[in-house]
């Protein structure tokens, strides 16, 4: 189900999307669901026992993708919701959940992540209907041309009803592959600084410029990408990466007059993550003032850390020992629809391990053997929750 023939792409509201909601319409109806679809696009099904309550747990993830993805990263977690469906039938709960495929989370279509869980989590603004993609259409033309309607947005926002929010979801790196663990408990997700600097010289002949007196930009941006590497090395549990760079005039033969590169820090505590990038910037303004160069810092994002429901990580904890794994919890590196929900309801997540820590990319991939494991965990938690509520 995919825009490009051969390769998985699916972006939001794109004609695929009829498809896999066909798809998991029919799934959720043969288990007895009530299924819709909400005007962010979000398909929606709800099982409720006879004679049960109102108030439901919300489980699900998405199903956009990246260009040329993998098969599992966030699909695999829609479809193993409608397995805990399953499993609550099958012990006879009296606890209602509503499952969620969430139509936007990877924000490639409108450089905007989380659409779809932002209107569930009441946080869509009305402004990004005004979002346009690379053809030139709006978020607003996007939703009616797929048969919803925009200013019914505000009522996909989860009520009061609403229990608590659990996503299931590939790792998407290597932790769990390299202590030979299936799943774990996730704890928080990481907070994000994103940057660009510009280190601003002057472009001179390659041939004739003593080197002595270059303004070399390039120069300057290579002695700092070392400085990142080293404080993400010697900082425990720091991310930090120039993952982009760019030089003018990007010629051969000319030493380069100016270097803009990115820089993307993260960590699940926010203090470690700030103090690390001041340290950066300090070192990026020393290393430009002692070549006479010019430093302008940008910033794109600061997110801060959003950890998990402390209460819910606790029992998907229990849950994991229950079924007979090792307890293994850890923070989230990536975001996740679970970040924009925690913000609303109560939030836990669940990671199944990804073989080689590969995503966003067709060699993605999971064992049988894991999401098994995910399963016995489901039924755990299941039978926490299911007493509390029952």
């Amino acid at each position: 189900m995919t825009e490009e023939p051969g390769r998985i792409t699916r972006q939001f509201l794109t004609a695929p999307m009829h498809e896999v909601h066909a798809r998991l319409r029919s799934r959720m109806e043969a288990m007895g669901m009530v299924v819709s679809l909400d005007a962010a696009g979000n398909l929606r099904g709800l099982w409720r026992p006879e004679d049960a309550g109102s108030t439901r747990m919300l489980i699900g993830s998405h199903i956009d993708t990246v260009p040329d993805a993998g098969a599992f990263d966030g699909v695999l977690g829609v479809t193993l919701a409608l397995e805990w469906v399953g499993i609550a039938q099958e012990l006879g709960l009296r606890l209602p959940i509503e499952v969620i495929a969430f139509s936007e989370e990877e924000g490639v279509r409108y450089g905007l992540p989380y659409l779809g869980s932002r209107a569930v989590a009441g946080s869509f603004d009305a402004s990004l209907l005004a979002l346009t993609d690379a053809g030139g259409v709006t978020v607003d033309t996007a939703l009616r041309e797929f048969g919803l309607d925009p200013e019914r947005i505000g009522e996909a926002a989860a009520d009061e009803d609403a229990l608590c929010f659990i996503e299931v979801h590939i790792e998407q790196g290597p932790l769990l592959e390299a202590e030979d663990l299936s799943v774990a408990a996730v704890t928080a997700i990481v907070g994000q600084t994103r940057l660009t600097l510009t280190f601003t010289g002057h472009a001179n002949h390659a041939g004739t410029a003593p080197m002595h007196l270059r303004r070399d930009a390039l120069a300057a941006a290579a002695e700092w990408i070392t400085a990142v590497e080293t404080e993400g090395r010697s900082t425990q549990g720091l991310a930090a990466t120039v993952g982009r760079i760019s030089i003018e005039p990007n010629v051969g033969n000319v030493v380069p007059g100016l270097a803009r590169v990115s820089l993307d820090v993260r960590h699940a505590r926010d203090a470690v993550r700030i103090e690390a990038v001041q340290h950066l910037i300090d070192a990026a303004r020393a290393i430009a003032a002692a070549r006479g160069l010019e430093l302008a810092v940008a910033g794109q994002l600061d997110q801060p850390a959003v950890p998990m429901d402390e209460r819910l990580t606790a029992m998907m904890s229990a849950a994991i020992e229950t079924a007979g794994y090792p307890v293994k919890t850890m923070p989230s590196g990536a975001g996740h629809d679970a970040i924009v929900m925690a913000a609303r309801l109560a939030t836990a997540m669940l990671f199944v391990r990804s073989p080689g820590g590969v995503s966003h990319h067709p060699a993605e991939d999971v064992r049988e053997e894991d999401v098994e494991a995910s399963l016995h965990v489901a039924r755990a938690f299941l039978v926490q929750l299911g007493g509390e509520v029952g």
